[in-house]
């Protein structure tokens, strides 16, 4: 299903307690777009997969829609989904009005598989999250795999060369390969990126093949000699039973 350049599909609206990464804790409103092409096995948002999920506004009423969910003191917005460069010209527009209206930061959260469509939308995003995700993800077929590795770096690269507060993020499972993982920590810090990098964080799958205790220090310890600011954060959301 096709959404037109005019008009945005929106799955849920709603605020509450960011669960992850680096403003763990934070006031924030959620902005779920629909559709998603990606598969990982862990996710935890299916019934945003779809893209006919949801219901389509135009922009105008999406911007409705979005003012009368926002309440006091909310730190930022976060674009989610699904997958929301799906959506890049509707986030440009809705981003812009967030950022500059409403004085709103603003937070990518995206798998960054299409790096050109991450560069339309960054001047307007504030926070970005980049996420590898892990060959056993199961994300994508494995011919597809090294071109969405290859745009998560540029999508990397870009956010730091703009300046924007960038953090790492990766989801990891007990089946997560260890060596995989060592080369992507030193491929990510072998352009001195750690000076401007502003988190590592590693997060462990929930409900699905959860890694152990001495499988997450195995990736903490590979990380850490290159980036001491490396962290182990899970879903908070789930710990305290809210979306």
């Amino acid at each position: 299903m096709q959404v037109s350049e005019n008009s945005v599909r929106i799955n849920e609206i709603f605020t509450s307690i960011e669960g992850e990464g680096i403003y763990v804790g934070t006031k924030t409103i959620f902005i779920r777009l629909a559709g998603c092409h990606l598969k990982c096995r862990w996710c935890d948002t299916r019934y945003a997969l779809p893209m006919d999920s949801g219901k389509e506004y135009s922009i105008h009423e999406a911007k409705v829609q979005i003012e009368s969910h926002l309440q006091p003191f909310t730190y930022k917005v976060n674009f989610t989904g699904g997958e929301p460069l799906l959506q890049h010209q509707a986030i440009i527009s809705l981003a812009d009005f967030l950022k500059n209206e409403k004085g709103l930061k603003t937070y990518l959260e995206s798998s960054c598989f299409d790096s050109r469509r991450f560069s339309d939308i960054l001047p307007y995003i504030d926070i970005c999250k980049i996420e590898f995700k892990t060959p056993d993800s199961g994300v994508t077929k494995t011919e597809n795999y090294d071109d969405l590795l290859l745009n998560e770096f540029e999508c990397l690269d870009m956010a730091l060369t703009c300046g924007k507060t960038t953090y790492i993020k990766v989801v990891t499972t007990n089946s997560t390969n260890i060596p995989w993982f060592k080369e992507l920590v030193h491929d990510i810090f072998s352009k001195n990126r750690h000076q401007r990098i502003s988190g590592f964080v590693i997060q462990p799958s929930n409900d699905v093949d959860e890694p152990t205790l001495d499988k997450l220090f195995n990736f903490y310890d590979l990380v850490f000699p290159l980036y001491p600011e490396v962290r182990i954060i899970p879903q908070l959301h789930k710990e305290i039973c809210v979306r």
